[in-house]
């Protein structure tokens, strides 16, 4: 008789079934695993809150300093003072003309160029933002003006009226800075935050030095518009810097089919 030339299929009876490894095991538990295991995970907004409390929490901490404190009073009015040592003729009139950019008409003209760049980069969240938050912040610092109002102690001929913290030239020089920043790209942000960075010092430096404000005036401003950039974060969410067509989770491609 002659021999079954086919495989026998007493092997494939009595052999033991496979059977996965624990670690195939344990990830089938889990579920399917991505194919893109390298994929960056989501973006948080928890930095942009902590900012926040921090900026408030300073704001409250310049202002009773400056207002409680005899040491810290007296020194704020011997800080302005030699700021004002700084004025010159040509000093003065560059100080004043940087005063003038943040003059109603040139502010807004200057929010709406951001507020037109983040639509054109497709950021309407941004956009958005940035027309809340610039009115917003000038309004708080105008409304906390004369509910915080001190007097200040003078040192020569200088004096800044009680009503003055915090000021709203520095609240609006940093606001802009800010604003610019989250609609500009990523590749242009360095450069950005330095020229909004050095306008929004040289804006305080020309306050101080024409003896418009404090010192805790200018600093209260600086923080008072960072809270409110802040807040405008964490009420965009963690895609904020996201092309509406790029938001909310990427789902992994699907394989081809086999045909």
């Amino acid at each position: 008789m002659q021999a079954d030339p086919r495989p026998s299929t007493l092997w494939k009876m009595s052999s033991p079934p496979l059977t996965a490894s624990p670690r195939t095991a344990r990830d089938g538990a889990r579920g399917p695993v991505r194919e893109h295991a390298g994929e960056a995970p989501e973006p948080s907004i928890a930095w942009a809150l902590w900012a926040a409390l921090l900026c408030a929490l300073a704001m409250a901490v310049t202002w009773v300093l400056a207002e409680l404190v005899p040491a810290i009073h007296l020194r704020d009015a011997v800080l302005l003072y030699d700021f004002t040592k700084l004025q010159r003729p040509g000093v003065d009139t560059l100080a004043n003309h940087l005063l003038h950019l943040l003059d109603p008409l040139l502010y807004t003209m200057g929010a709406l160029l951001i507020v037109a760049a983040a639509l054109a980069r497709r950021r309407p969240r941004v956009a958005l933002a940035v027309a809340v938050v610039v009115p917003t912040a000038i309004g708080i610092a105008e409304l906390l003006k004369p509910l915080l109002a001190h007097p200040h102690d003078s040192v020569g001929w200088q004096w800044v009226g009680p009503a003055s913290w915090p000021s709203g030239h520095a609240t609006a020089a940093m606001t802009l800075a800010l604003c610019a920043l989250l609609v500009a790209p990523h590749r242009l942000r360095p450069l950005v935050a330095a020229l909004g960075g050095a306008f929004a010092v040289a804006v305080g430096c020309s306050l101080l030095i024409l003896a418009w404000h404090m010192p805790s005036d200018v600093l209260g401003g600086y923080l008072l518009a960072t809270l409110c950039v802040s807040l405008a974060l964490v009420a965009m969410g963690p895609d904020w810097d996201r092309p509406r067509a790029l938001r909310g989770p990427t789902a992994a491609p699907r394989p081809p089919r086999a045909r």
